[in-house]
């Protein structure tokens, strides 16, 4: 099968969604200038550099309360900060309650039974039970084609990890199994992982 975007697949479901898997899930913690807390997961994300570490991900939707995007970035564009928290397996349920078309009252900590906990580097709340956040700054707002579609890039500037996560000096994914998003409403979670030298090692 071959198509062109811009002229339709003709399937029930878009393939695209479906194509670029699994992706890691980055369930963006946020706080207004007026310090209402959102919560939102985004699979349009990942780190992008090692010094300094910097992170990104897009929203690609938007709420009539928000205007041209959603809360996340609306709170980032007052801030200029937000936290990445990592979605554990035992975390799913909750990360799903928070993906919801909330209205921008509405605290997602409170909606999905989350203990908030305080970060560092950065006046914003964070996941408690993640297994690990990423305290971000700001570094630029990308408006992307089409409607609706901006690119967040951020620098982190605090990492929390959780100390049972922690073997011999590593973060170890198994202790936590990391959830990604598979495409359509399918996801899967990290349970065996194996190791591969590069060739210049």
């Amino acid at each position: 099968m071959f198509y062109q975007p811009k002229d339709g697949h003709g399937l029930p479901h878009n393939p695209f969604n479906a194509v670029v898997t699994p992706r890691p899930i980055g369930w963006i913690s946020t706080r207004g200038s007026d310090g209402q807390d959102n919560l939102a997961p985004y699979s349009f994300f990942n780190a992008i550099a090692y010094v300094p570490p910097q992170v990104m991900f897009a929203s690609t939707s938007s709420k009539p309360d928000r205007g041209d995007t959603k809360d996340t970035v609306a709170h980032i564009r007052e801030t200029g900060v937000f936290c990445v928290n990592v979605v554990s397996n035992a975390l799913q349920d909750a990360m799903n309650q928070t993906s919801g078309p909330w209205d921008s009252e509405t605290d997602e900590f409170d909606l999905a039974g989350l203990d908030k906990a305080s970060c560092h580097t950065i006046n914003c709340a964070r996941v408690e039970k993640s297994p690990a956040s990423l305290e971000c700054t700001m570094t630029q707002i990308i408006p992307l084609l089409g409607e609706h579609n901006f690119l967040v890039l951020g620098e982190v500037t605090g990492v929390h990890l959780n100390d049972a996560c922690m073997v011999d000096g590593r973060l170890d994914v198994t202790k936590f199994q990391p959830l990604a998003r598979l495409g359509y409403r399918d996801y899967s979670t990290v349970t065996e992982v194996f190791s591969l030298k590069r060739p210049s090692e």
